[in-house]
Formats: structure tokens, sequence, C-alpha cells
């Protein structure tokens, strides 16, 4: 990775919090930054009377693994 490509990849974590944090992550726009910053966690909404209460997220920290054999469904190493 380059700098220029770390530097946008903050960048847009930054930005990202800040959509959760302002609770902006029922938009189109939300869904295009976890794309692009390849997110693999879970990111939460609360909503109550049609006004969101509360958001959050957690970072993904396993994958799923897949082998040769088949054995599906199983929890990756850490990343």
């Amino acid at each position: 990775m380059s700098n220029g490509d770390i530097v946008n990849e903050e960048k847009g974590f930054v930005e990202f919090r800040r959509k959760v944090r302002e609770a902006e992550v029922l938009s189109a726009a939300m869904e295009r930054l976890l794309l692009s910053l390849q997110f693999t966690g879970r990111v939460s909404v609360v909503v109550q009377n049609g006004r969101v209460l509360k958001s959050g997220y957690e970072e993904g920290y396993f994958r799923q693994r897949y082998d040769a054999h088949g054995a599906d469904g199983e929890m990756g190493s850490k990343l």
C-alpha cells in the first residue's frame, strides 16, 4: 500500500466513525463508504418511532474459512 492509499483509508474510516456517531448510517453514501473500506464488521441501528436512537459498529475479527474438504462455516483465524 502506498502512503496515499493509507491516508485515504484513514480518512475513510474517520468519516465512517463520524457517520456512526451522528447516526447517519441509513444511506447509500454509507453503503458506498463501507464497500470502499472493505468493512467486514457489523453496523447496528436502533430505531424507535421513526427516529434513530442509537447506532454503533463492531469490527470483524474473524472470517469464514473454506477448506478443501468442504468444511465451511468454521471460524477462521484472527485477522
